[in-house]
């Protein structure tokens, strides 16, 4: 049966565009009342990491996939014209003129309307990512199946 009330968002990738609009669209669903829940997989893990760059146990391909692709809210790239970080600037300062709040604020913002981030364990051993790798505003570390049942169950379900 499903919950008329009940968004579910995969955040798949890691950019700050991509991200932006996750945000965008949960933040806007619960204010509406919805009970929103964002999963967080593959590149999309980096919207909620802490974007260190300390080795520890990963092995050396996945600290190069880190190095590569370093995460934490601040250091997202835009999917389209970043031009070495030249496009992000630019968007983040339209954002500030049109009093659009940065992606922290959002992340924030969402968990404050009580938006349960969900992080796959799956894509976090992949990449060699631990719980403490995260930031605080991370509910839980779930597999695929978890995501599943709480799409099955509800009304709108987003890949971005």
């Amino acid at each position: 049966m499903a919950d008329e009330d009940s968004v579910t968002i995969v955040v798949f990738s890691g950019e700050l565009d991509r991200a932006l609009a996750s945000f965008n669209i949960a933040n806007t669903a619960a204010s509406m009342g919805m009970k929103v829940n964002m999963f967080f997989t593959f590149w999309g893990l980096a919207v909620v990491s802490k974007g260190s760059l300390e080795k520890g146990k990963k092995s050396l391909p996945q600290w190069m996939m880190g190095m590569m692709r370093r995460g934490g809210a601040g250091h997202l790239r835009l999917s389209q014209m970043d031009m070495f970080g030249g496009g992000r600037a630019m968007m983040k300062s339209l954002m500030k003129k049109y009093r659009m709040p940065p992606l922290e604020d959002s992340i924030s913002l969402a968990k404050e309307q009580g938006v349960r981030f969900l992080a796959c364990t799956t894509s976090m051993a992949l990449m060699g990512l631990e719980e403490s790798d995260f930031i605080d505003e991370v509910d839980e570390f779930v597999g695929a199946a978890t995501y599943l049942g709480l799409a099955s169950g509800g009304n709108v379900n987003l890949f971005i």
